[in-house]
């Protein structure tokens, strides 16, 4: 399928071309006018690998000694818990925020401009991401955009041929999820076009989550309906055509938004870096990290079984991380230009696990992944609580 029919498709054109406010440059006064001139100077005229402009947001960010983050999700960063989150990072070492942009149903979490392609799955969430995103400029506080690429409840159910079909109708798991599918082009464009915008809002970084298939794929890519776009001619077997696919959409994600200066970071699971690559999902660990700028593995030592030694790693948070760290040291030490990494760490009790097996989590258990990680030379972490809930009192820098 052509550039300019996936494009089309996806509701992109005019959107992913050079940027309107470029910082040097007076050919730019002769670029803007048309939407598909736009789109034909990008892909014709300028050199995929060296865009001539740079989008200005107009907003100003430097990126902190190390990252150290929380998840803020779409209702919070739109609502008074927003100022609370702003004051624990003020009274504390943390300096980052993981907003949602799109989130795990697929809903863009601010009302787009009408006439943006994302303006139907628009939620008000965010009621004014760009005064937000100012406040954070103010407050010197890191903006990351997270956007979950492949779990997509919503496109899915607005166009079944973009998701994974069973019976006639849309597969979802166990949790009621659907998922689009990562080896169509349409859908790459669909979610980078969400970044691009995100971007242009003021977003230093984007997150991409769910780069994958769902879990457990291998079981099942025979049984469901989906097509291969590209890869269906691939001499390569289904294990490695995912691999691809998911490998692909980052570096393509990337390139396309090298333009906007923004940087672009995955979240992974973190027992992919034990592993070749995961066969169902077509997460390769080294792969993917050659691809970005920042690795975030998620490394939440409850969701780890007896990996490494440890019978019940909830109760080894030091530990469990720094087993880990080992392993993803070794891996990225073997790539040329390895990213950065800043694995997502655990402040939340797991009793879901049941009595024996997990721990309440507090200042002590957050701190001993915080140390496990400085003490394998890794400085930057992010913190998930899905309420936005965080410990009081805790050391984010034991080294200082």
């Amino acid at each position: 399928m052509k550039v300019k029919k996936i494009l089309a498709t996806a509701g992109l054109i005019g959107m992913i071309a050079l940027p309107a406010q470029p910082v040097s440059g007076k050919a730019s006064d002769q670029v803007h006018t048309n939407p598909q001139r736009q789109l034909a100077v990008e892909l014709k005229t300028v050199p995929v690998d060296s865009p001539r402009f740079v989008y200005d947001s107009g907003l100003k960010f430097e990126y902190p000694d190390a990252v150290r983050g929380i998840y803020v999700t779409g209702h919070s960063a739109g609502g008074s818990r927003f100022n609370e989150l702003v004051k624990l990072i003020e009274t504390t070492d943390l300096n980052a925020m993981v907003i949602d942009i799109k989130d795990d149903w697929g809903n863009v979490t601010y009302k787009a401009d009408k006439d943006s392609p994302y303006a139907g799955i628009g939620q008000s969430y965010i009621e004014n991401p760009r005064e937000m995103l100012k406040t954070m400029e103010e407050k010197q506080i890191y903006p990351i955009a997270r956007i979950v690429v492949f779990k997509d409840s919503l496109l899915a159910k607005k166009s079944p041929d973009l998701s994974f079909q069973q019976g006639g109708k849309v597969w979802v798991n166990n949790r009621k999820e659907a998922f689009v599918n990562p080896f169509l082009k349409e859908v790459w464009d669909y979610n980078v076009g969400i970044a691009i915008e995100a971007a242009k809002l003021g977003f230093k970084e984007i997150q991409f989550d769910y780069v994958r298939f769902p879990e457990g794929f291998e079981k099942r890519d025979q049984q469901l309906q989906y097509g291969m776009g590209e890869y269906e001619n691939m001499k390569e077997d289904n294990v490695q055509k995912r691999v691809h696919a998911v490998t692909d959409f980052v570096a393509y994600a990337r390139e396309k938004l090298k333009p906007y200066g923004a940087k672009v970071s995955v979240d992974i699971f973190g027992y992919t870096a034990t592993l070749p690559e995961a066969p169902g999902i077509g997460q390769n660990f080294s792969k993917i990290s050659e691809n970005v700028d920042v690795i975030s593995s998620m490394i939440y030592p409850s969701h780890w079984t007896s990996y490494f030694g440890i019978a019940k790693p909830d109760l080894e948070p030091y530990k469990l991380v720094h087993e880990y760290a080992k392993v993803e040291n070794a891996k990225l030490s073997k790539l040329e230009n390895p990213p950065v990494s800043r694995p997502w760490i655990q402040d939340f009790t797991a009793s879901y696990l049941g009595s024996g097996n997990y721990k309440v989590y507090g200042k002590a258990e957050v701190e001993a992944q915080i140390k496990a990680l400085y003490d394998s030379g890794i400085k930057e972490f992010l913190l998930w609580n899905a309420g936005n809930t965080y410990t009081k009192n805790v050391d984010y820098t034991p080294d200082q």
